[in-house]
């Protein structure tokens, strides 16, 4: 899953990095070419992780096979008119979160991997007074399950 992402990532011709834990960085580049930046995502939890990566950026996982070129390049076009844009999961997570400036405060103290997620995202963007872009809702793989509606990557 994370070769088809990488594959759509670059397909979609928005420039990206690939971000990485617990993984040897020069390994990344054997998989995927020099060409594509592999960065470390340091410490911590998913928040944490996340509110590292400097805006303008669209933040994706390597769990969610429906991501397709137009669905980036999408998210991408949303950002010129909202300051946030989000692809809900089936989950009650997100498979995407884009922001053109810091929104440190979506990342800090959120309950991750839970269906409270994105309603909690949306309620502190709320509060901030952000209307965000939605994408449509795609399903991730989180279960042997959930791969089962997939099985080319079984």
């Amino acid at each position: 899953m994370l070769a088809r992402t990488v594959e759509v990532a670059k397909e979609s011709g928005l420039e990206f990095e690939l971000r990485v834990t617990g993984g040897e960085v020069a390994a990344f580049h054997d998989l995927f070419g020099d060409d594509v930046a592999v960065v470390d995502q340091g410490e911590g939890d998913l928040g944490a992780r996340m509110a590292r990566v400097e805006a303008p950026a669209l933040l994706i996982g390597s769990d969610c096979p429906g991501v397709t070129v137009p669905l980036l390049q999408a998210a991408s076009g949303a950002l010129e008119d909202r300051r946030v844009v989000l692809g809900p999961a089936n989950d009650g997570g997100y498979y995407l979160i884009g922001f053109r400036e810091p929104v440190s405060f979506l990342f800090e103290e959120m309950e991750w991997s839970t269906p409270h997620v994105f309603p909690e995202t949306l309620a502190r963007l709320a509060t901030h007074g952000i209307g965000p872009a939605i994408l449509p809702e795609l399903a991730d793989i989180d279960t042997a399950e959930d791969l089962a509606q997939w099985p080319e990557f079984e």
